[in-house]
């Protein structure tokens, strides 16, 4: 008999997992059960259609139905899985029963927070998921004067940055003291604020959410600091992982709420793989556990995952979390964590700060560029780093996250060959001069 392999969730991770499992093991079944309409979309691009920099929102589908159908994955869409029987082996579906598996794969992806404050069942409450209401949702946003973005979370960035390009008057509430606080240094995040203003929108730091006030639909946001009148609201809150099923399945969580899974993303129960937002992962330098990352890891978890479930050997390591987004008018990213992270987590550090440009000074387009990169104190190994700019922040991410995972050390930075051509790079690469200064400050 060919293996049985479910998967619950369509998302980056069970389409990854999916494919991973016939990949490995071709003579398997492999079933998709989603809640939605569709699989295999980029729900990251949603806010930049609502900006108007993406034109449609079909450019987001990676593939047609059909093209599963010819992978010989069965996809059974707008299909809810009410329970899992780890015993038995087998899930429970809405309108099919009982189906059995050989291998699970949970895919169940997260759930934002829920505000908590009174008024939530108010209509013109948008959260930003399924890309069938988020077409419904940028009809809308045409007749929408003014709009309040709850949580300056990186979903949040990019729906402020998205409403204000579309010349809807913005609100950004967010109870820290400055955007991003929980991952982003504030020097880093200046610059996003200040082009804020530029754009138009109107930030409320240090301010709660108190309630959403409206006749069925809201009209305003009543906060700490007053009260918003609003046309719709933007709710961004952080990413809960989605681990009801498992959890009533009696399937390890861990500190997070998410799925404890190990290198080969195997659960604790024996034949139940997890993969994306519904697990979590250590981070390579803290060792914390960390969940609901990106679309990138949650499709690297799902690929290992889908492997193993057929049979196959796969394994996923440590997270050192490379990212990077648009925010306003400028690029942030970064790897590990920053100065304010490591401080609260009590690790010690050395700093090196450098401000250069993308570009030779002298070619059109230069854009500035600030690199902040942490070691070691002793061995000098680098640990993390944040940086800001015009352009290349990406590369300069995904770089030093192999950097970080590698062992690299100041020393190694300092010295380190770079591309020099005006077009594309300046004769002095900030990553190099951050390091250069970092060792200074030691020898101070």
């Amino acid at each position: 008999m060919p293996t049985r392999i479910v998967v619950v969730g369509g998302g980056a991770a069970g389409i990854g997992a999916a494919g991973a499992a016939r990949q490995a093991d071709p003579t398997a079944t492999v079933t998709v059960f989603t809640e939605y309409e569709d699989v295999a979309y980029s729900p990251c691009g949603i806010p930049y259609v609502h900006g108007k920099e993406i034109p449609t929102f079909e450019q987001l589908f990676l593939a047609g139905k059909e093209a599963y159908v010819e992978a010989g994955i069965d996809i059974r869409y707008e299909t809810r899985v009410t329970a899992v029987d780890t015993g038995r082996r087998q899930v429970t579906v809405e309108g099919l029963g009982a189906v059995p598996y050989d291998r699970l794969v949970l895919a169940t992806g997260f759930d934002y927070a829920d505000p908590g404050v009174p008024g939530g069942d108010l209509g013109g409450l948008y959260y930003v998921k399924n890309i069938r209401r988020a077409m419904e949702w940028d009809k809308v946003l045409d007749s929408v004067r003014s709009a309040v973005v709850v949580e300056a979370s990186p979903l949040g960035l990019e729906m402020t940055t998205a409403l204000a390009h579309r010349g809807i008057t913005t609100h950004l509430v967010d109870p820290h003291p400055w955007p991003l606080a929980e991952l982003a240094d504030p020097d880093i995040m200046q610059p996003v604020e200040d082009s804020w203003g530029e754009m138009g929108v109107t930030t409320h730091f240090n301010t709660r959410i108190e309630g959403f006030s409206g006749d069925g639909t809201v009209r305003a946001v009543r906060t700490t600091g007053g009260e918003i009148e609003c046309d719709l609201v933007a709710v961004c809150t952080h990413k809960q992982p989605n681990t009801r099923l498992a959890a009533e399945a009696g399937i390890e969580t861990g500190s997070t709420g998410a799925l404890v899974v190990d290198e080969r993303m195997a659960t604790s129960v024996a034949g139940v793989f997890a993969a994306g937002d519904c697990c979590e992962l250590p981070h390579g330098v803290s060792r914390v556990p960390i969940a609901c990352l990106t679309g990138s890891h949650a499709y690297s978890q799902g690929k290992v995952a889908g492997t193993n479930a057929a049979g196959g050997e796969r394994r996923y390591q440590a997270v050192y979390v490379p990212w990077g987004m648009v925010a306003g008018k400028w690029m942030i990213g970064g790897t590990s964590f920053g100065e304010t992270l490591a401080k609260a987590l009590g690790i010690p550090f050395v700093m090196g700060v450098a401000d250069g440009i993308s570009r030779a000074r002298y070619y059109p387009g230069v854009k500035k560029v600030r690199v902040k990169v942490l070691a070691e104190p002793a061995g000098h190994k680098l640990i993390g780093a944040q940086m800001v700019g015009g352009e290349g922040i990406k590369e300069r991410a995904d770089f030093l996250g192999v950097a970080v995972r590698t062992g690299v050390t100041l020393e190694d930075l300092a010295t380190m060959e770079n591309v020099y051509s005006p077009p594309i790079g300046a004769l002095n690469e900030p990553i190099s001069v951050a390091a250069q200064n970092a060792l200074a400050s030691l020898r101070r």
